[in-house]
């Protein structure tokens, strides 16, 4: 029998190295699903992170470091190394990061979805960390699938076919 995906909801992460996983977030907006898999341990981990930037920068206790696109990439990259991930074999992939409220005169600071991409790839830079693949802004939502077994991870927009990234 077929194992459910496992679905990440707003501000979550998961780690798995069971190859019978699959890591899903569904319905990405202006959130970014990004994904960090060292192919060597198929060590794999999801982020549905919903804000660019947490207002705690001292990550004091009851704030959801997963929320943010910054402290929740580095706090899943740490928990990937403590898992035993190689952070120079990490892929990155990352998707979402849609502008979802399109409104004549609308400025961009309201854009959520472009100010998440912008603070993914300025942490990733710092990390010394490479964007291997993306799929983000736009107009539309997108669904991100990781499949551990295989280290491989999917897009798919409504109404069209899921396809590697």
């Amino acid at each position: 029998m077929k194992k459910d995906p496992i679905s990440l909801g707003l501000g979550e992460y998961f780690i798995s190295q069971n190859p019978e996983d699959i890591l899903v977030a569904y319905g990405l907006g202006s959130c970014l699903g990004i994904s960090l898999i060292d192919p060597r341990t198929h060590l794999s981990g999801l982020l549905h992170a919903v804000l660019p930037g947490t207002a705690n920068p001292q990550n004091l206790p009851g704030v959801d470091l997963y929320k943010y696109v910054d402290s929740g990439i580095n706090s899943l990259l740490g928990a990937m190394l403590k898992e035993g991930a190689n952070k120079s074999r990490l892929i990155v992939r990352m998707v979402g990061g849609a502008n979802m409220l399109i409104s004549p005169g609308m400025k961009n600071s309201f854009d959520i979805g472009t100010r998440n991409i912008e603070t993914a790839r300025q942490t990733f830079q710092r990390l010394n960390m490479t964007i291997a693949a993306e799929e983000v802004g736009g107009h539309i939502g997108r669904t991100i699938h990781v499949y551990v077994a295989e280290s491989r991870v999917t897009v798919r927009v409504i109404g069209e076919k899921e396809r590697d990234i």
